[in-house]
């Protein structure tokens, strides 16, 4: 009996899986694997949230295997000392696994390649799973291995022919193989969002069919209203592969404008992903190198991370990221040029920030983002800088996401909100403003 395996990584669902589809199509027998990573999960750059989104991802995707006459697998530890154990137990002729291409994702699958040739077992790796398009397909007609320009990647981008989500495979059959339990997040050993979203790609699909029957419609116009809180909410989905972008993408209306600005915010997630798969070095160095003297100011940090920098709608952000793992792109890119631009902080600090609370942090977006607004990435001014006083004009303009966010500031009315100190609010009520800025 043929025996195929497929490792679960950022694929976490049986729809439109194609690493799962191909292990149920080769093997008369699959074993589906995931292994929990304890030095990611648990170690020194462990991120609770989404150690937490992750329990509750593979748990609804055990639910789903089993609808299907499989189960889940699991195995702790290293992981390709456990896949090369599973393949032993089961005899396998294969391994499928999703290409991710993250520097961790890559040097583990040259190490999986290394470790099963030595048992004559096969690695399969699968494309456009992470992502819509596959990060090596699209090249610049003028040369070069990526885009460094988003809007000519876009316009390829849109030309690709977008495949059919693929069908979760029925009547999976899995080999006699052991298998640890399900790992469950200990909130007593790290600290989480109280309000973090339920991962997993059934709460992905509420979740999706959700924002498909609301406010999708009107994202073009609401997308950067922070008080309306008109985005999709689907970015931990995608980061977990509990949705996959092509069944997102299936889902939306591209005929209309809000469809269309919302598929232009995937294609941005792509282009990400091509730079990172052609330069994997930027997940912490400059992609374009610049002579910026970077600040050591820990008091600022502090201020910055815990969102008491005295500017109510820098503040409102960062209370949003403790509070539920997550905030609106419009507030990461106030936040972060605050950071970066006014405090003049090394962005890679606020990089790893983001992504110790974002649930939906991966090297790609989260850096590239971070070198977007700092002036050293792709696309790029070096000289914009994002005046948090003018962002507050412009997309909280009545004060009502500062006042969500901010409770003591609850009792100032409108637009003044932005500018406590007018008001004389004490500084042991809400702190002055560490920085100036224009517009004071």
């Amino acid at each position: 009996m043929t025996v195929t395996v497929v490792l679960f990584t950022r694929d976490l669902r049986v729809r439109d899986n194609p690493a799962l589809v191909a292990a149920h199509h080769e093997g008369a027998a699959v074993v589906p694997l995931f292994v929990v990573d304890e030095r990611i999960v648990a170690g020194r750059r462990s991120a609770p949230n989404r150690a937490r989104f992750l329990a509750a991802a593979l748990a609804e995707l055990d639910t789903e295997l089993r609808s299907l006459g499989g189960q889940l697998v699991v195995r702790y530890g290293d992981v390709v000392e456990a896949v090369a154990e599973v393949v032993a137990e089961v005899h396998a002729d294969s391994v499928h696994v999703a290409a991710d291409v993250s520097w961790y994702s890559r040097m583990r699958e040259e190490a999986l390649r290394k470790r099963l040739a030595q048992r004559s077992c096969l690695v399969y790796t699968h494309a456009a799973s992470v992502t819509a398009a596959d990060p090596r397909e699209l090249k610049p007609a003028s040369g070069g291995d990526h885009f460094a320009v988003f809007t000519p990647y876009y316009k390829r981008w849109l030309e690709l022919p977008l495949r059919r989500p693929l069908a979760a495979p029925r009547g999976l059959i899995v080999p006699p193989v052991r298998s640890e339990p399900l790992p469950e997040f200990d909130e007593t050993l790290a600290e989480s969002s109280p309000k973090l979203a339920v991962g997993g790609a059934i709460s992905g699909r509420k979740a999706m069919r959700r924002w498909m029957s609301g406010s999708a419609d009107g994202y073009a116009t609401d997308s950067d209203d922070l008080a309306a809180d008109a985005t999709s909410r689907l970015s931990p989905y995608l980061h977990f592969g509990c949705l996959s972008a092509i069944e997102v993408l299936h889902a939306t209306d591209l005929s209309s404008p809000g469809g269309q600005a919302f598929a232009r915010q995937l294609a941005w997630r792509d282009f990400h992903h091509q730079v990172l798969a052609a330069r994997p070095e930027v997940g912490w160095r400059d992609y374009r190198p610049r002579d910026i003297r970077w600040r050591d100011d820990p008091h600022a940090l502090r201020a910055w991370e815990q969102g008491r920098t005295g500017f109510p709608i820098v503040d409102a952000g960062m209370r949003q990221l403790r509070e539920e793992g997550w905030m609106p792109g419009r507030a990461r890119l106030i936040t972060a040029s605050f950071l970066a631009k006014t405090l003049r902080i090394d962005w890679r600090i606020g990089a790893e920030h983001f992504r110790r609370w974002l649930v939906d942090a991966d090297v790609a977006n989260n850096q590239l983002n971070w070198q977007w607004v700092a002036g050293t990435g792709t696309d790029t001014r070096p000289n914009r800088v994002l005046n948090p006083l003018r962002q507050a004009e412009r997309f909280d303009p009545d004060g009502e996401y500062a006042r969500r966010w901010i409770p003591e500031l609850r009792h100032l009315e409108g637009a003044s909100v932005h500018r406590p100190w007018r008001a004389q609010v004490p500084a042991d009520v809400y702190p002055a403003p560490i920085a100036e800025c224009n517009g004071m």
